[in-house]
């Protein structure tokens, strides 16, 4: 098109960002809001995201082969930066004295700001189940800003088959980056650290945290608000069984194993 002063203007449409990986092609990003991105990486394996956390700098290899991290200011979970949304669903269902109320429109301006801060990155995504009894479990699909925090949700969440994946609905979803900084006034929270759960819209924002328990513990928590309603009783332990088909149930304050 030209104005009127002659001078040619040409207008472009936003560049498609590159994706690899296998994927459900009906359930994108651009449905979460996440546009302008330089590239998606769908369900890459170990191998594929050694090499890219390698190679954008974010770890290095030990002589045994095992990934080394620095997970930075935050060597654990914050839990005093994390948020529920509290609507008409949580008002009555969330036991506030323990958690810390985020307003809902608090939470649309945290959810906007994540996304502008994403568009031009590379961003991995993986599609997972939080639970093993198909009856209970949430798909949970997770969007990370760093390759090793891809590979950390892979191996502690069960993968789907290549069928599975193809026809894959996420239940929740969870965004993870590391490098956005919260500002307290603007969105309702703590610190420039930000743990934020709307249940209502099935969304977790993490931000200012480069710990990636955070984003297990997300689904933990999603599950616990989630069971009760259909009547089991959601527990953070262990079990194993013995030869003649006896079972026994492990409790155990955090880092005695319960999970690995």
């Amino acid at each position: 098109m030209q104005d009127t002063d002659n001078t040619e203007i040409i207008t472009t449409a936003p560049t498609a960002p590159i994706e690899t990986g296998i994927r459900n092609l009906d359930q994108g990003l651009t449905g979460f809001g996440l546009d302008g991105l330089k590239a998606v990486y769908w369900n890459l394996e170990a191998p594929e995201l050694y090499e890219h956390a390698i190679r954008n700098g974010e770890a290095r290899i030990a002589a045994g082969g095992a990934l080394v991290v620095e997970t930075g200011q935050h060597t654990g979970r914050s839990a005093l930066d994390k948020f529920v949304v509290r609507d008409a669903v949580t008002q009555d269902t969330v036991w506030w004295d323990n958690n810390k109320p985020m307003e809902p429109l608090k939470f649309e301006t945290l959810l906007e700001d994540m996304l502008a801060h994403a568009r031009g990155r590379e961003l991995y995504v993986q599609d997972l189940f939080g639970g093993a009894d198909p009856k209970n479990r949430i798909a949970s699909r997770v969007i990370t800003e760093y390759a090793w925090h891809s590979l950390f949700i892979r191996n502690l969440l069960i993968r789907p088959d290549r069928d599975q994946l193809q026809s894959y609905l996420p239940g929740m979803t969870i965004l993870d980056l590391p490098s956005f900084r919260a500002h307290p006034e603007r969105h309702g929270c703590r610190t420039e650290t930000v743990i934020a759960c709307d249940f209502t819209r099935s969304i977790v924002l993490i931000g200012g945290t480069s710990y990636a328990g955070e984003m297990k513990k997300s689904v933990f928590t999603f599950l616990n608000f989630l069971l009760p309603q259909s009547g089991v009783m959601p527990m953070h332990c262990s079990a194993n069984a013995g030869k003649d088909g006896d079972s026994a149930v492990f409790f155990g304050l955090s880092g005695t194993g319960k999970t690995t």
